[in-house]
């Protein structure tokens, strides 16, 4: 998998917070894959109009926001869509075992996770999104100034208080209290977890040797949440706590959160400008599987990464019918149209037209039995 640089910035309107709590709804509960049930669904704006259609999928809790409210969107099209925030590793190990219809990850899967399914898949670039620095301290506001060796320091239990001189040389004049951190992580298998180790193990030779990265490691200090929702659950509650949170569910639960030092030397906030700077410019294998974490672009949030939506190419020859193969690809194409014009208001980055071309032609070469759809 070839890790990639976002380059030049572009600058996109910040939406209001409570756009992206309406848009945020409840994941619907995931099981095995449905075939369609006949019938004509109405017709939308969405283009993606046909039978009646249930398909499943599971995964990424980074996500579960996008497809919740690309769910009800297409709803009116004739597709179900029931997606379980369970974990990017979930996902595709439920992927891997034919017991949903498609699997959300963040991180792209290895080559060794993709020869232990049941066939060729294709990666499909969803969104790019924000990994918050968010933390529970009272009397300092948002834009804390951090940088990668520092927050490794902090989940690796070596700077223990928040007025360690380590943080205060970052934040001259800020009035830093003499409270203990309590590090809030993720518990499961989490592709948020395997973004934000990769942060840290571009500024940390001590994590990189002793904790690494992946979607599941041995955190040396904390306490562990399920899901993004569990972690912001967790850092609201616990007065001088800091955690890794999608931005989506920060802002949905008001939080302060730093400004995080990038490879170019800024202290950059997690806006969706900052998001969308990483995307400008970039260049991806033809299996569209890469990684943008810590951009070198100048304006660029480090620790920014994108979600995938992941497919058997042959789904019928994975196991699964040839109506949810069909809705399938439905929901794709609503997912790389009309659907990316709805990211921002949910807080996240839209592709760039590049990815976007490359994986609409991927859409055209889905099959069933091997037949295309």
């Amino acid at each position: 998998m070839m890790k990639m640089r976002g380059l030049a910035p572009a600058t996109i309107t910040v939406l209001v917070v409570a756009l992206v709590v309406a848009a945020c709804g409840s994941s619907g509960n995931s099981g095995h894959h449905s075939s369609g049930s006949g019938g004509s669904g109405s017709g939308s704006s969405s283009g993606v109009s046909g039978a009646a259609v249930t398909i499943s999928g599971s995964g990424s809790t980074f996500a579960a926001p996008i497809y919740d409210q690309w769910g009800s969107n297409v709803k009116s099209d004739g597709i179900t869509v029931n997606y379980a925030a369970t974990g990017s590793g979930a996902g595709v190990a439920q992927l891997q075992a034919g017991t949903v219809d498609f699997a959300g990850s963040d991180p792209a899967m290895t080559d060794a996770q993709m020869s232990a399914g049941k066939g060729a898949v294709y990666h499909f670039p969803v969104a790019f999104g924000a990994i918050t620095m968010s933390y529970n301290l009272s009397g300092v506001k948002t834009g804390l100034k951090l940088d990668g060796s520092t927050i490794a320091d902090i989940f690796l239990g070596k700077i223990k208080n928040w007025n360690d001189p380590a943080i205060a040389a970052l934040n001259p004049g800020v009035h830093l209290p003499n409270q203990a951190i309590t590090v809030v992580h993720r518990s499961d298998s989490s592709g948020t977890t395997a973004e934000f180790t990769e942060f840290l193990d571009d500024y940390s030779p001590t994590w990189k040797s002793q904790v690494g990265t992946g979607k599941e490691v041995k955190f040396p200090t904390g306490t562990g949440g399920k899901g993004n929702a569990g972690v912001a659950a967790a850092v609201k509650q616990t007065a001088g706590a800091i955690g890794y949170v999608e931005s989506a569910y920060a802002l949905q639960n008001g939080f302060t959160y730093a400004a995080v030092k990038n490879s170019a030397g800024h202290f950059i906030l997690p806006t969706l400008a900052s998001t969308t700077a990483v995307t400008e410019g970039l260049k991806v294998p033809s299996d569209l599987r890469f990684s943008v974490i810590n951009s070198s672009g100048p304006s660029a949030y480090p620790i920014a990464g994108q979600t995938f939506m992941i497919v058997y190419q042959d789904m019928c020859k994975a196991g699964i019918s040839k109506s949810a193969a069909e809705g399938v690809k439905r929901f794709l194409t609503y997912a790389m149209g009309p659907g990316q014009d709805i990211l921002n208001k949910l807080y996240y980055a839209r592709l760039p037209n590049d990815i976007l071309h490359q994986a609409k032609a991927q859409i055209g070469k889905l099959t069933c039995n091997g037949k295309l759809l």
